[in-house]
């Protein structure tokens, strides 16, 4: 850079003698040098001196919510959701108020999906549910277009092999590792090649790895991930430079929390909170149902292949002008172990083998001669007969929420029964027995309404 003008010898300028080719010699001398000193200041002006600089502090947040099976609306109550996206909300809008240069830059969604049923609707269900995540932060944060990203993973087989290969628990794991794999590695599957994954995968030793997952992983998948980068801009003002005439440039970036776009869009490595399935089921006995015996059962399972379960009948009909009497009534506890390939994908359904034991009594007639268990009048347990065995049983699955379950039981029933008969409107004792029966004492095809969180049948082509 050329030095200031006040630096030249001004005489050079105007020579004491101008005579002849000196004062041309002086001449061009003079204009080079206005021409040098006038580059000069232009170059100057072309490069200020910058007296300050910027830095930049960028924070992060993320949370993730959760969806039920097959659903795309927000559901606050579920697994924590409100709590957390009230938290992050007041987290943002705090550090908004204290300071106004404070801005969102990044703000990514991302929608996810389990892999069960058709590729177009799991597709469909983690689009809606980034854009439901993201209409509810809407209301509550001033959001500009141009810093929103979406990502609509679909299937998250990703998803499923990080989860899969963080649970030891997961029935021949590795051979669901390999499986996975490819889909891991490669860039994105086609709808036939993802089909072709799931399907196979549906059928590795026999379905059970799939109940097992369906069942524990897929509920963590059913998610949409927000992340949010914000940042303030910090004016500092600096030294001005040093009389060198080189101008230098100060450029400063502080960062602050930095989360790289692969962990960002790994929401998986959040940890999902996931709550603890629970099996029950509401029965009724069709046998006793067809009998004009109304009756309700209720089951619940316990864990490691336990259930117990309780039984309740009453039938009280009587025409007392015809001599007609259809009475029982009575309860029956127990427990099952249940076992089996189908057993192990879903509780509550496939073998068992248990224990039961009851009280009941009746009045049985039809015009003739009477039967009626335990002694006339008083309670339940001033006549009943007591009956007690073991069993054995298929819970067939057949539909989402439905079972079929046949049962039959072999043991003892026991107490004093009498005969009576009917003469003038009244009623006489004949003879009065004890029973001492052992044999089949049960027999069960049971209408079984399944409830509970998780307590689903996973149909034939899956379900979300």
């Amino acid at each position: 850079m050329s030095a200031p003008y006040d630096s030249y010898n001004t005489s050079s300028f105007y020579p004491p003698h101008l005579g002849g080719n000196d004062l041309n010699t002086n001449l061009l001398r003079g204009l080079a040098c206005f021409i040098v000193l006038l580059m000069a200041v232009i170059g100057s002006a072309a490069s200020p001196v910058i007296p300050s600089t910027s830095d930049r502090e960028i924070a992060t947040d993320s949370t993730e919510i959760h969806f039920h099976l097959s659903q795309s609306s927000l559901d606050l109550g579920l697994d924590g959701n409100g709590e957390r996206l009230d938290n992050l909300i007041h987290q943002l809008q705090k550090v908004s108020g204290q300071d106004s240069t404070f801005v969102i830059s990044t703000l990514r969604i991302i929608g996810s999906a389990s892999p069960e049923g058709s590729e177009a609707i799991d597709r469909q269900l983690s689009e809606q549910r980034a854009h439901v995540l993201f209409d509810y932060f809407a209301r509550h944060i001033t959001l500009p277009d141009s810093i929103t990203d979406f990502e609509y993973l679909g299937r998250n087989w990703k998803g499923l092999y990080n989860l899969v290969t963080s649970d030891s628990d997961v029935p021949s794991r590795n051979e669901v590792l390999a499986l996975l794999h490819p889909a891991v590695t490669a860039t994105a599957l086609s709808t036939t090649e993802s089909n072709t994954l799931l399907n196979r995968l549906k059928t590795m030793k026999d379905g059970v790895p799939y109940a097992y997952m369906y069942r524990q992983l897929f509920p963590a998948l059913r998610y949409s991930y927000l992340y949010v980068e914000y940042e303030k801009s910090i004016h500092r003002e600096i030294d001005p430079p040093s009389p060198e005439p080189t101008v230098i440039e100060i450029e400063e970036t502080l960062v602050c929390d930095t989360v790289t776009a692969e962990t960002a869009a790994s929401p998986i490595e959040i940890g999902p909170v996931t709550k603890k399935p629970f099996y029950m089921d509401l029965r009724t006995n069709m046998l006793f149902d067809i009998a004009a015996v109304p009756n309700i059962g209720a089951e619940f399972y316990l864990g490691k292949n336990f259930s117990v379960l309780a039984n309740w009948m009453y039938g009280w009909w009587d025409s007392n002008s015809r001599h007609r009497y259809w009475r029982i009534y009575g309860g029956e506890l127990g427990a099952r172990w249940w076992f089996g390939h189908k057993a192990a994908e879903k509780p509550l359904t496939g073998h068992h083998i248990g224990v039961y034991c009851g009280v009941l009594t009746f009045d049985f007639e039809w015009g003739g001669t009477g039967y009626m268990g335990g002694q006339p009048g008083g309670t339940l347990w001033d006549r009943c007969l007591v009956n007690s065995g073991i069993e054995y049983g298929y819970s067939l699955p057949i539909s989402k929420h439905l079972n079929i379950d046949f049962s039959i039981g072999l043991g003892y029933l026991g107490g004093n029964y009498i005969k009576y008969f009917p003469f003038d409107n009244d009623y006489y004792r004949k003879k009065e027995y004890k029973m001492r029966f052992f044999g089949p004492t049960k027999a069960e095809i049971s209408l079984v309404w399944l409830l509970g969180r998780g307590n689903t049948n996973i149909r034939k082509g899956g379900d979300r």
